[in-house]
């Protein structure tokens, strides 16, 4: 390492800028930064230091947050180094208290927040931190703060509205001019004399000026449970949780990921409308114990088939044998090959006649990787009827 960094050190500078843009910056940061005199000022320059993504990001778009020999090195050192330089912070919720109390951020105009839940949200927006210094006082010290990203999944009786939008953030940051969010509430234990309508949410969150917002209400009887969401458009998040009938609809170019929920059932239509809206579809999951009453009704023969041009998993959790049916069964979906498929064994044997119906099979030899949840031996018939998989158990 050392004759490395004694090797950059005699390198040109406009090499070094060539060098150092084809690298992340935070990892930059970590490993040259506070090494060198020379290399520090080629490190403050704004291209490194302006936008910093501090915290990690798996394939499958799942956040996490720095480890903490990174974390600290940027709050104990670098950071109160470059502070001048930033103007863009995207934080992980675990890492944000860390990382806002390790210097004052004159110039940051924009800060992004990740994986917010409902512990963090109330704390963040209302609690004390230590050295008696809240989030709002933090936020009061950023006075160029002029973009927000707001991602926030909070679970609680009462589901977060415009209101709190407004008099817990907004309120504070006067030179806001770009705010973009995410907010979903799960709601339990619901008291049948407090249902919010989807009316009530877009009333609270009029006086959002040139910003045009979506919500939707849904409410599950038998879980006792609802759901608020409501986001900026457009859709900035690569993934779309526990959509139900409800969903709006749109065109979202940037999501990879879906999980369905509801307590009504799923029709063809509604699967229709899932391809539409999400062209670039990779990754679908769904829990639907009902069944679909367009089957029982027989008023299925004449409906288009699906086609699911990306997905590549297919997710079958706690969901009625209709649902297998509405994918494996070539006259209602064409899927693509190399599909994972998640399922219980009794579903799919039932969806399949024991590994001979005729309507399913192909669909079935275009999965690649088979992972099979509940106790079940691996037969010649269910080894020849996807014959391209691995069985995983």
């Amino acid at each position: 390492m050392k004759n490395l960094i004694i090797q950059l050190i005699g390198l040109p500078e406009e090499l070094l800028m060539m060098i150092f843009k084809k690298l992340s910056n935070i990892q930059l940061l970590y490993t040259l930064f506070g090494i060198n005199r020379e290399l520090d000022r080629i490190l403050s320059d704004s291209i490194f230091t302006r936008y910093l993504v501090l915290l990690g990001k798996h394939s499958n778009d799942i956040i996490y947050p720095l480890v903490d020999t990174v974390l600290n090195q940027f709050c104990l050192q670098i950071l109160p180094q470059i502070r001048y330089k930033i103007n863009f912070l995207t934080l992980e919720t675990s890492s944000v208290e860390c990382i806002l109390l390790a210097a004052d951020y004159p110039n940051l105009y924009g800060l992004g927040l990740y994986n917010i839940d409902e512990k963090n949200a109330k704390r963040f927006f209302t609690e004390i931190f230590c050295y008696n210094q809240s989030i709002v006082s933090l936020l009061r010290r950023m006075m160029n703060l002029k973009e927000l990203a707001l991602y926030i999944c909070v679970g609680q009786k009462t589901c977060l509205d415009g209101n709190y939008l407004k008099n817990d953030i907004i309120n504070y940051l006067p030179r806001l001019n770009k705010f973009t969010f995410n907010i979903r509430s799960f709601i339990y234990y619901l008291d049948q004399a407090d249902l919010l309508s989807n009316e009530y949410i877009q009333d609270t969150l009029k006086g959002f000026d040139n910003i045009q917002i979506i919500s939707c209400v849904d409410y599950f009887p038998k879980e006792r449970a609802g759901q608020c969401h409501f986001y900026s458009c457009p859709y900035q998040l690569t993934y779309y949780d526990n959509i139900t009938n409800n969903f709006p609809g749109g065109l979202f170019k940037f999501v990879r990921q879906v999980s369905l929920f509801d307590e009504l059932p799923f029709e063809h239509e509604f699967f229709i409308r899932i391809a539409h809206a999400f062209p670039l579809l990779e990754k679908l999951s769904i829990v639907n114990q009902t069944p679909q009453k367009q089957k029982l009704n027989n008023n299925n023969k004449h409906l288009s088939i699906i086609e699911y041009l990306h997905l590549n998993k297919l997710s079958f959790i706690d969901t009625h044998d209709d649902y297998v049916e509405q994918f494996l069964v070539d006259t209602n979906t064409c899927l693509s090959k190399n599909i994972r498929l998640f399922i219980d064994y009794d579903s799919l044997k039932r969806v399949t006649n024991n590994f001979t119906r005729i309507a399913t099979r192909v669909n079935c030899s275009k999965i690649n990787c088979l992972r099979i949840f509940n106790r079940f031996q691996i037969s010649k018939r269910l080894t020849n009827y996807f014959p391209n998989a691995k069985i995983l158990t």
